[in-house]
């Protein structure tokens, strides 16, 4: 019989711990073997507890979740899902998190002063059973975190010129995605599109922070933006993103609501539009992330004679979607993070 994922719940709300530790004991397959009520007392807990996976609240007094998780990530690693409120600050902050080491985020749905953490049972179970079940992977991707190294200029382009770069990500995607972006060089002749499961908000903080560390320029896209080389597209979250080309060689982003999924921004989606408008002219890019959204939309870029490649399992946080795309039979190259940006460059 496996063993039960070992989970430490962080939260200054004794509704809020009781209510994550009531959520996760629900399943077999999870044990709650402590809490904690702030950063210190976390910091405490892991050093005697010693768990697979916390799950982390931000605010909280004496020391925050951001600050526990900046000591945690540098003296003990291991993975963290934060728990994150649904405003604009809570979405800055979750991003920061990101980018200091946590494997993922869970939204705490808040309306009024009534917590709808209820809501959000599957999606939490389903996260820390996936991503506590690799804690050793995780821990190892932390650890081994290199500075980027900017590729400083691309080659001339073939004649099967690669004019739109699309990549879909989804757990760990953040992450790996600032590992890639701040790689491509100024002169990068293509468009870039990317679509990372994200809520709504969330998207924005996250296009902002790819903009500070990238050369290129980084925002979220808008329904009628113009895809232009150089310019990198962050598809919003609660919208499926399209890309759509006018008569004449010119091409637009489409959004919209329809259909409801349980991603949106779907990668299926928004590839198969990159295959219908662009052809062999594409270059898609599966990286981690749980489920199979990407396998469809690799594949109609594939039957368009595009290309394409997918993160390796290794430095995956979730194999689950590049393991689909590969599986498929449509990848062209599976590398490692550190090689995706090279890769992308080399298949201009």
């Amino acid at each position: 019989m496996t063993n039960p994922i070992r989970v430490l719940v962080v939260d200054d709300s004794a509704f809020m711990r009781k209510t994550i530790t009531g959520l996760l004991s629900a399943d077999p397959g999870i044990q709650v073997i402590g809490e904690a009520a702030d950063g210190l007392e976390a910091i405490e807990k892991v050093k005697a507890l010693h768990p697979d996976i916390i799950t982390m609240d931000i605010e909280m007094p004496r020391m925050n979740g951001l600050d526990a998780l900046k000591t945690l990530m540098r003296e003990m690693p291991l993975p963290v899902i934060m728990v994150s409120s649904l405003t604009a600050e809570g979405a800055k902050e979750t991003i920061k998190a990101l980018e200091y080491g946590a494997a993922d985020y869970i939204p705490k749905n808040l309306s009024g002063n009534i917590t709808n953490i209820v809501n959000i049972k599957n999606e939490l179970i389903t996260k820390v059973k996936l991503i506590g079940s690799n804690k050793k992977k995780i821990t190892r991707f932390v650890e081994s975190v290199t500075p980027v190294s900017v590729i400083d200029r691309c080659p001339l382009p073939g004649k099967n010129k690669i004019r739109i770069v699309i990549i879909g990500a989804s757990t760990g995607g953040p992450k790996a995605l600032q590992d890639v972006l701040p790689r491509l060089p100024k002169n990068f002749p293509a468009a870039v599109i990317v679509i990372q499961h994200m809520l709504p908000l969330f998207t924005s903080s996250f296009a902002v922070r790819m903009n500070e560390l990238s050369q290129l320029e980084v925002r979220e896209a808008k329904d009628g933006d113009l895809v232009k080389p150089g310019t990198v597209l962050v598809a919003p979250g609660g919208y499926h993103l399209k890309v759509k080309k006018w008569p004449g060689d010119e091409a637009y982003i489409k959004l919209a609501k329809e259909p409801q999924m349980l991603h949106m921004p779907s990668v299926d989606i928004a590839m198969e539009s990159v295959a219908h408008a662009y052809s062999e002219h594409a270059l898609g890019v599966i990286m981690t992330g749980m489920g199979q959204d990407g396998k469809n939309g690799i594949k109609a870029i594939k039957d368009a004679k595009g290309k394409t490649i997918s993160q390796d399992e290794e430095t995956s946080i979730i194999f689950g979607m590049p393991k689909a795309a590969i599986e498929s039979g449509c990848i062209d190259k599976v590398v490692s993070l550190s090689k995706i940006s090279e890769e992308i460059v080399n298949m201009l």
